[in-house]
């Protein structure tokens, strides 16, 4: 099971890292737009100060397949460990073949379908990418698409990783692991509801009462 920060927020990126839970980042254009900054720039930052990392992805925004591979190049110069981010449309999946034949790790992004899944996989993706709540959020089961794209991989032994995305609370992380996903991309905010239980606090309480109580005696 690996967990994936979803920001560009790099301060966040580097305060997960020091946890030593975190395996990797995501990004795309709307958080690197929040963030303020160019994209180069906040990859270069997270790969000096998270070299560790196994994926730090960087998202391509191009009409064609070779649009994409040359916007990528600057990215893959800089580390082994960037993840390039396609799009799971007909030039999308050519890019991903292309970089994924040169042995660059790639992501195709945007998955809805078990269909589009089989054609990441065919296109040699190292991740997938079904988004859970923008699934949904359409009336039909985001939860259920991991499921459905693990059961299809594992039965034909496809070592494409599935990376659940647009995960919006805690309770779908666990649920995204059960249902066969190797990855859950998170945003900070659920990352660090992960900790939190009713029941532990609750514990924690007692414990501490009881260790006064006990120290005084």
């Amino acid at each position: 099971m690996k967990i994936f920060l979803d920001t560009a927020e790099v301060g966040q990126i580097i305060d997960g890292y020091k946890t030593g839970l975190i395996d990797g980042v995501t990004t795309n254009p709307t958080l690197i737009l929040r963030s303020g900054r160019q994209q180069s720039d906040v990859i270069e930052e997270i790969f000096e100060a998270c070299p560790n990392l196994e994926s730090i992805s960087a998202e391509v925004v191009a009409n064609t397949a070779e649009e994409m591979v040359e916007q990528a190049q600057p990215y893959i110069d800089l580390s082994s460990n960037v993840t390039i981010k396609v799009p799971c449309t007909r030039e999308g999946l050519k890019a991903c073949y292309e970089l994924s034949n040169d042995d660059v790790l790639t992501n195709v992004t945007l998955v809805f379908s078990v269909a589009q899944a089989i054609l990441a996989a065919k296109a040699g993706a190292t991740y997938v990418s079904p988004f859970v709540g923008r699934v949904d959020d359409n009336s039909f089961g985001g939860l259920c698409l991991v499921k459905d794209i693990a059961n299809t991989y594992k039965m034909h032994s496809v070592e494409t990783q599935i990376l659940a995305a647009s995960i919006r609370n805690v309770r779908d992380v666990g649920r995204a692991f059960e249902y066969g996903a190797n990855v859950c991309t998170l945003p900070v905010k659920v990352f660090d509801k992960m900790y939190d239980h009713i029941l532990t606090e609750k514990g924690l309480e007692l414990f501490d009462k009881d260790y006064a109580a006990a120290c005084k005696s």
